[in-house]
């Protein structure tokens, strides 16, 4: 059984906790690897060799501190496939859903190439007689960051490439279901030329994101994962003193118009609700088709399409759709909710429930479901169910389906499918909600603009990747500067008259 390791200081570290926590194949439902749990000294020995390490990089100015990024993307395009292998055997994503999990994330340290212009201060001369003020984005220190299971490439990166880049260490605490990939992403930065002790990883569970929370030295801390936990990561850490962002769960609604291309809006809804066995938060999970006529059509174009998915392995190769979810607790609750769907009224009209795959009985597969009829009162709208399952709720107008989305907890992305620009507009302008779609099913913008949700999808006022995580990575000191006159005038040949 292999058992893996922390990244700290440069090297592969042991565990000396004594706990562990195992890590699965999700597609054969056996243990591949256990790793440690860190205990508060474990994070501590971390931060402390942070926190010396960490000035010196700050030093180093932004350019060559964008060297490393540049460098790191060419090892990332190096080693794509072994990432997406090691990615896929322990989340269970398809080869090429892996590859994207790093592209996105390699798509924002490309951004933080960027680094010497995004740096830059402001500047006012003449402010006052003789007087000039200007501003300082500095780096904060030492940050941390705590990443969810289901992106663990793209969201470490996304909160670790902009923080080195500003000139701070970073502290990951991945995810204990998929740590592989945190640990070779460490590794390949310093291969880029990153110091030693500037991104270290420590894995461990909520022993280990205590340690963060309650640690002087950390300024800041990230996080990515379900809701409850978002609340009390933000609200201990801001209670600390810390910098906080965190983002939680989804419900995203996808709003079906009458006008709409309906085979191009069934396409889309079967790629987003489906696509990872719909653990994304960025998943479309309700779609809401205006009108039973549009209704009773959705329906009946998403229902082939659905029935048509191949559920497999990754090591089945490029035409398996989607792959297991990613540990057994994972699919016995998406079980359960789809049972509390039938049980509360809900049309079932696609099953996935007997879905078994020969050869992989004992993995985390789930096949796929569709409901329809469904209201907003059942568990299956209100609770995010992070499974292949795609709800569908009617609604009778336009004015009805924004409503659904408006009134929803969740606030993370939603979408419109309409060939109507008035439609489009209106919606855009008036959904309370973080990323919008405009017959694009997973709004998640690209790395110079930035990602995040609103409602209790997010907490903190900044968000990720783009222009707030410079912000967010940074603080901000403001000089009010005035040197006193008479040196200018250069030397005098004469005796100075006495005054």
């Amino acid at each position: 059984m292999q058992e893996l390791t922390h990244y700290i200081d440069g090297a592969h570290v042991k565990g000396t906790s004594g706990r562990f926590a195992d890590v699965y194949n999700p597609a054969t439902g056996d243990v591949q690897a256990k790793v440690p749990l860190a205990s508060p000294a474990e994070m501590n020995t971390a931060v402390e060799i942070a926190a010396k390490a960490q000035p010196a990089w700050a030093a180093v100015n932004p350019q060559r501190r964008a060297r490393v990024m540049m460098k790191f993307v060419e090892l990332l395009n190096r080693d794509m496939d072994k990432l997406a292998e090691a990615l896929s055997k322990e989340h269970g994503k398809t080869m090429p859903d892996a590859a994207g999990d790093v592209q996105r994330g390699l798509e924002v340290v490309e951004y933080c190439i960027g680094a010497p212009q995004l740096l830059k201060g402001e500047y006012t001369d003449g402010a006052g007689p003789g007087i000039d003020i200007y501003s300082m984005r500095q780096a904060l220190g030492v940050t941390a960051g705590i990443t969810p299971f289901n992106f663990p490439a793209m969201i470490p990166m996304w909160m670790f490439a902009p923080a080195i880049a500003c000139g701070n260490a970073f502290i990951l605490k991945p995810s204990e279901r998929d740590p592989s990939v945190p640990l070779m992403l460490a590794e390949l930065m310093e291969e880029a030329g990153l110091p030693k002790g500037i991104l270290q990883v420590v894995n461990g569970d909520k022993e280990a994101v205590d340690a963060i929370l309650d640690h002087p030295v950390i300024q800041s801390v990230g996080f990515v994962g379900s809701t409850p936990i978002a609340e009390y990561i933000y609200g201990k850490g801001c209670s600390n003193g810390k910098r906080v962002q965190c983002f939680g769960g989804a419900k995203n609604h996808m709003i079906i118009m009458p006008d709409a291309d309906l085979d191009q809006a069934a396409d889309a809804l079967v790629g987003a609700g489906y696509g990872a066995a719909g653990e994304r938060c960025m998943a479309i999970s309700v779609a809401v088709p205006v009108g039973d006529e549009t209704a009773d059509r959705l329906i009946e174009k998403l229902i082939p399409r659905i029935e048509a998915l191949k559920v497999g392995p990754y090591t089945s190769g490029k035409d398996v759709d989607y792959g297991p979810v990613v540990t057994a607790a994972a699919k016995a609750n998406i079980e359960r909710l789809v049972q509390t769907g039938i049980d509360q009224g809900a049309k079932l009209v696609v099953d996935g429930r007997d879905f078994k795959l020969q050869g992989y009985e004992d993995g985390f597969f789930v096949g796929p479901h569709l409901f329809d009829h469904a209201t907003k009162d059942m568990d299956i709208y209100t609770q995010e169910i992070f499974g292949p399952v795609l709800t569908t709720v009617r609604a009778k107008s336009y004015e009805e389906a924004l409503a659904m989305a408006m009134d929803h907890e969740y606030g993370n992305g939603t979408a419109i499918y309409t060939r109507d620009g008035d439609a489009a507009r209106d919606f855009a302008n008036r959904i309370n909600i973080g990323m919008v779609g405009i017959n694009v099913p997973i709004p998640v913008p690209l790395a110079y603009h930035t990602f995040g949700g609103w409602k209790k999808s997010a907490f903190g006022d900044l968000n990720q990747h783009g222009p707030d995580s410079f912000k967010f990575y940074t603080r901000t000191k403001t000089v009010t500067a005035r040197w006193p006159s008479g040196i200018k005038e250069g030397g005098e040949f004469n005796f100075k008259a006495m005054d």
